[in-house]
């Protein structure tokens, strides 16, 4: 389905953005959703994620066009809740759960530290490959997709505290990892 979609935004077929809605526009709502919880938000961020795909496919032609969709959709929705933020206006959640990501991740503004995050992510999928799935799942369902734990336990069938006490090892696992590494924390 997805080569299919995406020979549409090459052919300039305006049935792209559709077709990219009803295939990953719940994915996408839901993403934003989970970063903004205010639903105006989320429709300007999926619908501002579908003009930069058709502004930026051609002349990429991503790989899996599901998580090209989902990185645009992320980072866009990070981007407004700062906007948002720097209004006075703030999520205390995502604030939380990405406090809870900070005890395990280094920190930094600098140019040095952004070049360095691109390793650092490197680093962090190869820690994620070393956990069995259910650990990986409920790591990216947290940190990627910032579901609330209530909602990793009713997706995936497991208690509350269960996904608590996995996400807690995994930071303390992956704290170690890239402390290893020689990453500072």
């Amino acid at each position: 389905m997805s080569k299919r979609i995406l020979e549409l935004y090459f052919q300039r077929s305006e049935d792209a953005i559709n077709a990219t809605d009803s295939e990953y526009g719940k994915l996408l709502r839901q993403i934003s959703f989970n970063i903004l919880r205010n639903q105006l938000d989320v429709e300007e961020c999926v619908s501002d994620t579908y003009l930069q795909m058709w502004n930026t496919i051609p002349p990429n032609r991503p790989e899996s066009l599901k998580a090209y969709a989902c990185k645009i959709i992320r980072n866009l929705s990070i981007n407004r809740l700062k906007y948002l933020n720097s209004e006075k206006r703030s999520s205390q959640e995502f604030i939380g759960i990405l406090d809870e990501l900070s005890e395990a991740i280094p920190s930094g503004e600098d140019i040095e530290a952004k070049v360095e995050g691109i390793a650092l992510g490197e680093e962090i999928n190869n820690f994620l490959k070393q956990q069995n799935k259910e650990t990986r799942i409920i790591f990216i369902k947290r940190y990627w997709l910032f579901m609330s734990t209530a909602e990793i336990s009713a997706d995936m069938r497991i208690s509350q505290t269960k996904i608590t006490s996995s996400l807690h090892r995994t930071r303390q696992k992956l704290k170690k990892h890239l402390t290893e590494k020689e990453y500072v924390i």
